[in-house]
Formats: structure tokens, sequence, C-alpha cells
């Protein structure tokens, strides 16, 4: 039974209908199962512990015992590994070496229910992995091994036969295709010829995603996504990263990346600080029309294969019929699930529904929140800020709740009580009680923790919590903030973000009133 059979159309249109992140849409997935064809560069990842506690006596080195050894699918096998997991039916084309390392990866793939008629076995060809060595949970090196494509002529002849062998698994698993993913990492093993003829070959029209060192080589495939992270964006813009503003120069140079690639859209990934998408649709509008998607960074240097799980998620999204910017939502749930976890990690279907079902957690009372922003400092994470009434949520609030994301690693929002917003803002008020109110501020990607104070000014957890930014909206001035000395005390800075005009709550509530 191919994908067409398998491919239940209802389900697809259901999924398409999702406006929000729903902790159904995994199983929605799960019953749509898109077939997904990975063309890839294949790597070994090897993970080995052990302990270092004398020198060796032939030079004044550490001797490191090894402990343990695990190994998993890395690079284009790593991506078809988590595509498998998200409920993908998963096509693999790739070359490995006819050696123990490429007989264990093969292995490894066909545990994780990929496909593998197109991994294809290249005789003297070593298979490119990576190992690292890692004691009391410090990485202390990484070996690479495995050789690129080589010049001579017999070894020439024999990867060339070898990517005829996979060219023709993939004219036979291409036509009932959904989605499509190169991943090129320059080793020089991928047949660069295939980028002006894989559309042809998949009459559905299947998504083309490109996640490259340069995927400007594949800009005769006229890709669908490409999805450099910030070092790759810069090759391919000719521009430097700047470092301090990291988002805005991605949404700059999107354009430029989307011309030199022909791609339709770019995502670009900025690891803690998420990712930037830019549709082609929008880009001659404007920076304003990129989407901002948010990390939860984490300080574990052992975990490698975030941004493949980031592609994979968003791949087998959008193949389900998600637009593509809930799909890059999705795609950083699941790279928030994959990068909490040491080694070369997966994110599964259940790993994703269960985080979507976490979403109401976001809502603490003030000792757990002191609790968990403890651990965020202990890891060096910056801590932002800010309040407000957020009766009726509107573009302003979001517009400057994003802003204030930008200024740290977490964001927490103190919310007034109902009672408070009652002496706050007069009788009538709120409009909508306190559940509904943090309800829909824990719905935002941008705001990682929610909790109710009662008190008339915020002063109190200001004290508690001791940020390192407190954030308010464009309609306050620094000058005239009582918690501005408070927070400056307590080693923190305010900012004072950008002004929406035109927006307030006040504002709503009076134009609901006078078309009554």
């Amino acid at each position: 039974m191919n994908a067409i059979d398998t491919f239940d159309a209802g389900v697809f249109r259901r999924i398409a209908g999702r406006r929000s992140l729903d902790p159904r849409l995994p199983m929605d997935i799960a019953a749509c199962r898109p077939h997904v064809v990975v063309l890839g560069e294949l790597i070994l990842d090897g993970w080995w512990s052990g302990s270092i506690d004398r020198l060796c006596r032939e030079a004044p080195v550490p001797v490191f015992d090894v402990l343990n050894r695990e190994y998993s699918p890395g690079g284009g096998a790593n991506t078809a590994v988590n595509l498998a997991a998200l409920g993908a039916k998963v096509s693999l084309l790739g070359l490995i070496g006819d050696d123990d390392g490429g007989r264990l990866l093969r292995r490894l793939l066909t545990e994780a229910g990929v496909g593998t008629r197109g991994v294809i076995t290249v005789p003297g060809l070593r298979t490119q992995s990576k190992t690292r060595l890692s004691s009391e949970d410090q990485l202390l090196l990484r070996f690479d091994d495995g050789a690129r494509r080589r010049a001579g002529t017999a070894e020439t002849l024999l990867l060339g036969q070898a990517q005829g062998e996979m060219v023709a698994v993939a004219r036979e698993v291409l036509p009932d295709s959904r989605a499509v993913v190169v991943c090129d990492y320059g080793q020089e093993l991928l047949p660069l010829g295939l980028a002006s003829e894989l559309r042809s070959w998949a009459p559905q029209n299947p998504m083309f995603v490109v996640d490259a060192h340069d995927a400007s080589r594949w800009a005769p495939l006229e890709p669908d996504l490409v999805t450099p992270n910030a070092a790759e964006a810069a090759r391919l813009a000719g521009r430097d990263v700047e470092t301090d503003r990291r988002v805005d120069w991605a949404r700059e140079v999107a354009p430029i990346i989307l011309s030199r690639t022909r791609s339709r859209n770019v995502v670009v990934t900025l690891d803690r600080e998420g990712t930037v998408l830019v549709e082609s649709a929008g880009a001659a509008e404007g920076a304003a029309q990129a989407h901002r998607t948010w990390a939860h960074p984490v300080p574990n240097k052992q975990a490698s294969g975030g941004g493949d799980t980031f592609v994979a998620a968003l791949t087998v999204a959008a193949a389900s019929g998600l637009p593509l910017r809930l799909s890059a939502d999705l795609a950083q749930v699941a790279a928030d699930v994959a990068v909490h976890r040491p080694g070369t990690a997966v994110c599964s279907l259940r790993d994703l529904s269960d985080r979507l079902s976490d979403i109401p957690g976001k809502v603490v009372d003030p000792g757990t929140l002191m609790r968990e922003v403890s651990v965020a400092r202990a890891h060096g994470l910056r801590i932002v800020l800010t309040n407000g009434v957020f009766d009726v949520l509107h573009r302003g609030h979001t517009s400057y709740l994003e802003q204030a994301k930008e200024l740290g690693d977490v964001l927490v929002v103190a919310v007034n009580g109902d009672e408070s917003t009652r002496r706050l803002k007069g009788e009538g008020r709120p409009v909508n009680r306190l559940e509904d109110r943090t309800a829909l501020l824990a719905s935002l990607r941008c705001v990682d923790y929610i909790t109710v104070f009662h008190s008339d000014t915020p002063i109190p957890l200001i004290e508690a919590l001791r940020p390192d930014v407190y954030a308010k909206g464009g309609d306050y001035q620094a000058g005239s903030l009582e918690e501005a000395p408070v927070v400056e005390r307590c080693g923190g800075r305010v900012v004072i973000l950008d002004y929406v005009p035109d927006y307030s709550t006040s504002a709503v509530v009076r134009r609901i009133k006078s078309r009554r």
C-alpha cells in the first residue's frame, strides 16, 4: 500500500483548519502519515562517556577511560529518524561506506522505521562519523572520520555507480511523496544534477525543503523552503551576522537569500533566539511580514541535532496541511524537546503532544515561579519581567510582549488579579475574568511564565524576583514609574518599548460600546 492509499484527505482538511498549537495536532498528523523523501548526506553520531583521573606515561596528556558508547543516526539520517518519529512514512536516499559504521547506521535506521532501500553502500568509502567524548557531563573533544568524495578514477566510478542506484530508487519513491527534504552538508556525495530534475519526477508537486550549508547549490530546484542557520545565511547574503541584533538582521537579509536560492520561503534558525520565517509573498513588503518563533534555551552543550528536529517537524506539519507559520511554531516546540535531551535526540509525536498539553503549566504561583527562575538564572539565562491587566488582548499587547521577549531569555508576565484590576481601572473592569486573561497569555509562544499579583503595584514581586530587565509598554515613561528605582536597586534595568498607536483596551471597549 503506497502513501496515496494511506493518506486521509479528511484528516488533511481538518489539520489545515487549525490555527493554533492544539495538543490534538500530533495525533492528526499520525492519522495523516504523509510520505516524506529525504535525500541526504548521512552521518553516524557517537557519544562516548568516560572518566579522566590519571596522566599518560608516554606524554603529559590525560587518559580517557571509556565507560559507555552510544551511537545515533546523524545529519540527513537524523532528519529521517525524526520524521519517522513524528508520524511520517520516510524513504531515505543517501550513501554509506562498506564498513562497520555503515552497517551500524543502516541497522539503527531500520530499527527507527526509516525506509532504507535508497541507502546505497559504496565500496571503499568510509562512512562519515562524528564522535564526542565527555566526562562528568562536560564535552571534551569531538573527532570526525570518514572521507569526502575522492578524485581517483576508480573511486569516482564506484561513487557514480552508487549515485545511479540512488537515483533509480528516487524515481520510484518520489511520485507519491508529499514532501522532499534535501540535507546537503558539503561532503560532495549528492549529485547536484538532480536539482533540476527532482520536480519532474514528483507529479503531486510535493513541498521541497533544502537544509544545506550552501542552499544556492540547489537553486535550480526552486525549493519551497530553505533553512539556513545564521552562519549559512551570512554566506548566502554576503553580510556578516550582526550578533547584537540577529533577529532584525535575519529579517533584513531574507530577501537576498530568497533571491540567491530561488526559494519561495526561508527560515533562518538562530539557536537560543528561535527562528525567523519570511515568506516570499510578503518579503517585498518588508520585515513586518516576518514570523518569529521563540526558543527555550538550555545550557546543555551535549545536545546535537536540534536543527534536524526543527526541519523534520516543520516538514511533516506542512506536508500534513498546516499553514507554514503554524508549522514553524510546532517545529520550534519539537526542537525545544530535542535540545533538552543529551546526545542526538529525537522528538516523537507523543513528546510533542505532551509538551503542547503542558501549556497551562505556564501559569504558576509565586513560589513555583521563584524556583523556576532560580534554575534558569543558575544556567545563565536572563530574566525579563513585565506586568499589566491584559483585559482584552490586542495587537498592542502582543507587539510589546514580543519585544519584551527579545530583551532576554525568559519572559515572565505578572497579571493583576480581578480585585486589583477593579481598583486600578474602575467599576466594570475587568471585562474578562482572571482565568480567561491568563489562558490567552499562555497561548503566546513568547511568554514563558505567568503569575498573578493582587497588590496595587508589582513592587513586592520585583523585589522577590530581581529581574534583569523590567519592560513596560510605550505609553509609560521611565521617570513616572514608581517601580523604576526598585528595579535598579535590585540590579536590573528598565526598558520602555515601542508604542503601538490606537491600540488600548479602553479604546477597544469604547468601540464595542459605540456599535451597540
